[in-house]
C-alpha cells in the first residue's frame, strides 16, 4: 500500500486534533475531487512499519482525539489488510481514542456484494468507530457540511449500526 500524506495535527477530518492518514488508491474518480492525486495506487510513499510507528507516535499526545483513514479509498481491496492491522494496534495501544473513516463507498455497498467486500472487510469497519460514507457529488456539494463535502454523505456510528443492524447516524 502506498500513502499521499500524514496530518498529524489535523482539525478537519473528524471531532478535535486527530492524525489523518491519506491512503493511495482510489477507482470512484468522484468528479471535482479534492485529492484526485491519490487516485494512482502508486502515488506517494511506501507504507512501511517506519509508517506505522510514526502513526502510532502521532497519536500518543494526549490533545490528539484519534486516527482519520481517508485518501484515495480506504476500502479499496488492496488498503484493506494494511489498515486493518493499523486499526488493531490502535486500538490496544489507545483504546480510547477513535477511529474515522472517509469511504466513496457507501456501508451498503461495503457490506454487501462490491469490491470493496473483501477478506478483510468485517474486521476493518469493526475497528471503526464513524464511518462518513458515499461517493463526492458535486452536484451535491455543500461547503456548510461539518464533515462531509455532499449533502448524499452520511456521518455513521459503525458501533451502533453494526449492533442494531441498521445505519445510525453520529451526531456532530
Amino acid at each position: 500500500m502506498n500513502y499521499g500524506e500524514i496530518k498529524k495535527t489535523d482539525i478537519a477530518n473528524g471531532i478535535g486534533v486527530r492524525v489523518s492518514l491519506f491512503v493511495s488508491g482510489c477507482r470512484h474518480h468522484c468528479k471535482n475531487c479534492f485529492n484526485q492525486a491519490t487516485w494512482d495506487f502508486k502515488y506517494g510513499s511506501e507504507y512501511t512499519k517506519e509508517t506505522e510507528e510514526e502513526i502510532l507516535n502521532a497519536l500518543a499526545p494526549s490533545y490528539i482525539k484519534g486516527l482519520t483513514l481517508l485518501g484515495g479509498e480506504p476500502f479499496e481491496a488492496e488498503n484493506q489488510e494494511y489498515l486493518t492491522a493499523l486499526c488493531k494496534k490502535v486500538r490496544q495501544k489507545f483504546p480510547d481514542k477513535d477511529i474515522w473513516c472517509y469511504s466513496g463507498f457507501t456501508f451498503e455497498e461495503i457490506t454487501g456484494n462490491s469490491r470493496a467486500n473483501c477478506q478483510f472487510t468485517k474486521e476493518f469497519l469493526s475497528c471503526l468507530d464513524v464511518l462518513v460514507d458515499g461517493r463526492f457529488v458535486e452536484e451535491e456539494k455543500d461547503i456548510t457540511l461539518k464533515f462531509k463535502g455532499s449533502r448524499n454523505q452520511r456521518i455513521i456510528d459503525v458501533k451502533e449500526t453494526l449492533a442494531q443492524n441498521k445505519i445510525v447516524l453520529f451526531n456532530v
